[in-house]
This record gives C-alpha cells, structure tokens and sequence, in this order.
C-alpha cells in the first residue's frame, strides 16, 4: 500500500505522483453542479471551442471551496507541505469531448501577483484582463507544489498530462534543449476522483482529445513563502 510518505518521497525524486480516492462520486457531482450553476459572464471566465476555462477559481466560486478541500485532500496539504502551506492560485480546466487543443512541452515558470513592482529578480511580466503574472526566482518555483483534481477519468486519450520525470531538478529546462536519448516520457493517467501532485519546473504537455471524453481538472497550486517589497500572491486563500 501507498502512503503519503511514499507520495511525498515519489514527489521529491520524480516530480510527480498521483493519489486516487480523494473524492467520491457524490462530491464531485456536487463540484459539477456548482460550476455550472456560476455566472460565467465574468472576465475571469474563458470559453472557446477547445477549452473552457475559470481564473481566480476559489476566489470566484467561494462556495465551492469547502467541498474541494474536503478532509481527505486536506490530510494530503498537510502531510505533504508541513501544514504550513495555502493557496497561491486556482484555475478550472474543462477540456471537451471534442477539443483539438494541444499543449507543447513547458515548465510553468510563472506566479500571479496582485499587481507589477519592478523588483530585482522578477520578471519578465505579463498583463491579461488586469491579471499580472510575472516569472520569480527559481527558489519561489522550486517551493511550489500543484494539485490537479480529475473530474472525470483521464488518459493520454483525452488528454492527461505527459511528463518527463526528474525533469523538476534541472532547473530552467528549456523544450527545445530535452534529449530524448537520455529522458524518458510518462502518461499520467488519473481516475476520476483522483489528483496528480506534480511540481510546477517538471516538463509537461498534453495532447488533443481523440477518445471523445470530456476532462476537467481542478489546478490549485500552493506555497509557503512570502513576496517581497510590498507584492502579494493574487488569490491566497489560507487552509483551516
């Protein structure tokens, strides 16, 4: 049997692993239910034929947050981040039965912020829609640890996430500088009530939907550090 020390373990050395069984059926039909009741005329809302998509999560669907972060996945935060961790960002994905929509290899380098400082270190920034996202210090990304929430089963099908394992401790790793004679690729196949625990330097991608199955996954990353000279984490959200 897998322990959360061993998760904990497999995080550290591969970059990556996943947990099943942190939601019932019951509670991610709730979930679902709330996300479709929302107002989705709002700015921090996206929609397109390949992807729909909620910014600012939590933030903008406040009652949903205590069945996301039921007692399971809270045991998991806590046993994994020394339960001084919470919320720095949190985005829906819900990627439809017929998406064509395909993401290349990539590290996600960037944190959102609730407004732009030039402060040494960080940088370069970006601003969409008033939301600021600017690229940290290594040791900011290397601090963060993401959770991905299966709302339905997903596989390199529908678009679960290929990773390269180990790719996390190499720092900046650029997609155009991987040796495929020397990484290896890794489906993540996740069953729906399940998470992938993954941290944010690893190298990932995902593939266009060819099984015509629907994956929706819930993103929250999480950190336990402080920004500098008056910059704050855009959407921080504490765990009790």
């Amino acid at each position: 049997m897998t322990t959360l020390t061993d998760h904990n373990m497999r995080i550290t050395e591969m970059g990556f692993s996943i947990i099943e069984n942190i939601y019932s059926q019951i509670e991610i039909d709730r979930i679902i239910k709330i996300i479709d009741q929302a107002n989705s005329e709002r700015e921090t809302f996206r929609r397109s034929k390949d992807l729909f998509a909620i910014l600012q999560f939590l933030k903008e669907i406040p009652e949903i947050q205590e069945l996301v972060l039921n007692t399971k996945l809270k045991t998991v935060i806590r046993t994994l981040m020394d339960g001084d961790y919470f919320i720095v960002k949190s985005i829906y994905f819900d990627k439809p039965q017929t998406s064509n929509w395909y993401v290349a290899y990539h590290q996600d380098l960037t944190i959102s912020v609730d407004k732009k400082l030039d402060i040494t270190g960080y940088g370069p920034w970006t601003v969409k829609q008033n939301q600021f996202a600017v690229q940290p210090p290594i040791e900011i990304l290397e601090n963060i640890v993401t959770i991905r929430i299966h709302l339905d089963d997903t596989d390199g099908d529908n678009g679960a996430l290929k990773v390269i394992p180990k790719s996390h401790a190499k720092k900046i790793y650029r997609p155009e500088n991987i040796d495929w004679n020397k990484e290896t690729e890794v489906v993540c196949a996740v069953p729906k009530g399940g998470a992938m625990l993954m941290k944010p330097l690893l190298l990932h991608s995902s593939s266009r939907t060819t099984n015509n199955r629907a994956r929706r996954v819930i993103h929250i990353e999480f950190s336990n550090k402080e920004l500098p000279d008056g910059l704050e984490w855009s959407e921080r959200l504490e765990i009790h």
